[in-house]
Parts: C-alpha cells; sequence; structure tokens
C-alpha cells in the first residue's frame, strides 16, 4: 500500500512541475473542442446524400407499401430490408433495431392504409360528380379511420437527416393518393366532357394517411438531436483522453534513463504496485478532464450561440464509461513508455497512433459515412468503442445495460496491454 501511495504521491508531483503537460492535458483539449464544434456546426447540419439501410414493415400489403418501398428504392439513397434472417422484420423488431441504433430508420405502413385512401378518394369523387348532376356513388367508409405511416428514427440521427426522409415520404404518401383520386375521376369523366369552376370546387383534403415520428424507447425520452456539440465535446474529449499517453511514457522513460524505476523497483514489494499507482492516478486526471471538457459544453459552448451539451439521465453509467476509457488510455501510456526506449520515439509514435485510432473510430466523422471496409477497421479501434457508448447515454438514452460491453472492451484491451507492458518490462529486467 505504502508502494502504491508513494507513487501516486509522485506522479502528482512529476505532474506539477511540469506545466507544459498540465496544459496539453487541460487546456488544449478545451480549445480543440471549442474550436471543431465551432466549425463544424455549419457542416453537421446539412445532410450528405450516403445510402443507409431502411427497415420496412408493410402491414398493409397494398398500393402504398409498393409505392413507398419502390419510391424510397428507386431514389438510390435506401437499402429497402423488410426481411432479417429469412424472417419478415415486424413493427417491434423494427422499433428495436432502431433504437439500439443497429439501423438508422424504419417505417411501419399500418393495415388498412391502401383502403383508407381509396376510400377518401371515393368520397372526393362522390363530391365532384354531385356537383356535375351525376348520380355516382362510390363505396365510402362511415366513419374515416385515423392512419398514419409510423417512422422510427435512430436517436443518434441527424436533425436534418430526419427532415430529408419526412419531406421524402411524404411526397410519395401525396402522390400515391394522388394517383388513385385521378384515376376515379377519369374512369367516371372519360366520356364526359365536363369542367368544375374554382369557385364551385370543395376544399378537400388529399391525405388520408398522414407521417408521425415516434419515440423508440421505452419511458421518459431525451429531446436531444445529434449535433456538432453533441458530436464533437464526447469525441474530441475522447481524443484528449488518450492524449495521456504522452506525459505516462515521457515519465517512465526519464525514470528509466535517471535510474529512479531501478531504485522503486529495489524497494521491497511487488512492481505491480507501482504500476497500479500510476494506473489509478492517471486515470482519474483521465476522468476529471472528460468531466471538464463535459462543463465546457454544458456552460461555454452555449455562450458562442451553439446548442448545449445534454449529458443524458443515467451519469452512473457516463463514470463508468470514462472510467474505461481512462483505463485504456492509461495502459496504452504504460505499453508505449515500457516498449520505446527514447522519448521521442515514444512521443512520436504515440502521438500519430492516437491520431490515426481517431480518424478510423469516428472521432473526426461518423463511421456510417466511411466506406464499408474502413467502418469494419474502425469499430476496432477503442476511441470507437467509447464514443459509441457516449451516444448510447447521451443520444438513445441508455444505462448500464447499454453500455457495459463496450466498457468491457475498454476495460480488456487496457488489461492486454498492461501484460505486454509488464512482460516486457520482465524481459528487460532479466
Amino acid at each position: 500500500m505504502l508502494r502504491l501511495l508513494a507513487t501516486i504521491r509522485k506522479e502528482w508531483q512529476l505532474l506539477l512541475r511540469d506545466k507544459t503537460g498540465i496544459i496539453l492535458l487541460f487546456v488544449m483539449p478545451v480549445v480543440l473542442i471549442t474550436v471543431m464544434a465551432l466549425i463544424q456546426d455549419a457542416p453537421f447540419k446539412d445532410y450528405q446524400d450516403v445510402k443507409f439501410d431502411i427497415l420496412t414493415v408493410d402491414n398493409d400489403h397494398g398500393r402504398l407499401g409498393r409505392y413507398v418501398k419502390e419510391g424510397l428504392a428507386s431514389g438510390g439513397q435506401f437499402n429497402i430490408i423488410d426481411s432479417l434472417e429469412g424472417k419478415p422484420v415486424t413493427a417491434e423488431r423494427a422499433k428495436e433495431l432502431v433504437n439500439d441504433g443497429r439501423y438508422k430508420i424504419s417505417i411501419i405502413i399500418p393495415e388498412g392504409a391502401t383502403a383508407s385512401i381509396v376510400s377518401n378518394a371515393n368520397r372526393i369523387v362522390n363530391d365532384i360528380t354531385h356537383r356535375m348532376g351525376m348520380s355516382v356513388s362510390l363505396p365510402v367508409k362511415k366513419v374515416p379511420d385515423s392512419l398514419n405511416v409510423t417512422i422510427y428514427f435512430d436517436p443518434a440521427a441527424k436533425k436534418a437527416f430526419k427532415g430529408a426522409i419526412h419531406q421524402s415520404v411524404d411526397n410519395f404518401l401525396t402522390q400515391v393518393e394522388t394517383d388513385m383520386l385521378l384515376d376515379r375521376i377519369k374512369h367516371q369523366l372519360r366520356s364526359k366532357d365536363s369542367t368544375v369552376s374554382d369557385t364551385d370546387t370543395l376544399a378537400i383534403r388529399l391525405q388520408a394517411v398522414g407521417l408521425k415520428e415516434q419515440s423508440t424507447g421505452s419511458g421518459k425520452q431525451l429531446d436531444v438531436i445529434s449535433n456538432s456539440v453533441q458530436h464533437n465535446v464526447p469525441a474530441w474529449s475522447i481524443f484528449a483522453m488518450f492524449f495521456i499517453v504522452i506525459p505516462i511514457a515521457g515519465n517512465m522513460i526519464r525514470e528509466r534513463e535517471d535510474g529512479s524505476l531501478l531504485r522503486m523497483k529495489l524497494i521491497p514489494g511487488s512492481y505491480l504496485a507501482i504500476l497500479a499507482g500510476k494506473m489509478l492516478f492517471f486515470v482519474g486526471v483521465c476522468v476529471l478532464q472528460f468531466y471538464l471538457m463535459m462543463l465546457v459544453g454544458i456552460y461555454v459552448l452555449p455562450l458562442l450561440d451553439l446548442p448545449q451539451l445534454v449529458m443524458g439521465q443515467h451519469p452512473g453509467a457516463t463514470l463508468l464509461v470514462a472510467g474505461g476509457i481512462g483505463l485504456a488510455a492509461t495502459a496504452y501510456g504504460i505499453l508505449i513508455g515500457t516498449v520505446f526506449k527514447t522519448p521521442n520515439q515514444a512521443l512520436n509514435f504515440g502521438a500519430i497512433s492516437i491520431v490515426i485510432l481517431s480518424a478510423i473510430g469516428g472521432i473526426w466523422i461518423p463511421l456510417e459515412v466511411m466506406p464499408a471496409k474502413m467502418q469494419l477497421l474502425g469499430h476496432l479501434s477503442p476511441l470507437s468503442w467509447g464514443l459509441d457508448a457516449i451516444n448510447d447515454i447521451y443520444l438513445r438514452n441508455g444505462d448500464i445495460e447499454f453500455v457495459w460491453k463496450n466498457v468491457l472492451r475498454l476495460i480488456l484491451t487496457g488489461l492486454a496491454m498492461l501484460a505486454i507492458a509488464g512482460w516486457v518490462e520482465k524481459r528487460r529486467m532479466n
């Protein structure tokens, strides 16, 4: 225990002496997330032309369902998916998959939608032909049903993306209803040469089936959209946390060069206590760094006319994720400080490797807009696991049950890097 406490005290004193290191750990990330949120605010509002998978549930099996699916597919922007593992997608399954973030959007076409459109078209034709003195009575439902095509969005989807999809689907609904109406009018008037003046035309409502968006989750939901702040503050905070490798690696190499590490090893006890002290101290620094960045997103960025960061409703899950990210980042720093022999080697490799891991891990741009092969590679980045977990909490209203898998990946990766570092150090001692 004394070795553990002594190591924590030593690291604290070294950090206080390193003014540049303190600026790197705390001041630079504040500048980074502020600048990135500002410069990406406008581009983040624009929906990019990217092809997405869209779950479709056609409970109507009529013209409306066919028209919507054909219209979405013909646009070249969506892959229509109506079955998974050989089974038709149900409404509940689609809702669950979208809420988990595995699909970005799902459309549910209700039973009887086409029949409702036909009934509404017949009612309009009856009104017009009655005005023209024609005795036509097409079948009409006495009480029109209130039907809606239901659309589910991933809670992390951008507002511009939602608006574009709303517009497209609403156009499809209007088009199919208009086509049905015109077909019936042509059928009734094919042998007539009649006109109806604007003053005699009834005010009619073409749309019998509306469109509404519903929340994917159950219980209290957050009114949060994915904007520049919701993406950039957590993303670049994770990026900054991994830069803890620079002071860790630098300290370890300096200790090895000036003989401090050898003197500590000569003290009775296990070398693991020294590593544990480093881990506890720097994981604590990472967690402190993370929450400082969150405070910037909550209180500073709104002063620059940017949206305020919303941290979700599960602070315990957020703390767990921050600790997991800090553990992985600290272990990576210890590994680099153990493997490399000079500060130049360690610092250059550490900085460049973090930039690469962040680039492929969705920190700079979301993974879903990358090529398929890059997405597969990006999912191997620990920074991607951390960002996914934060999005699950902040945007999908997730709790520990949502994020434990990514946290476990971070912890196991950190322990694996520590094991490799211990093996390398043991070989060096021998």
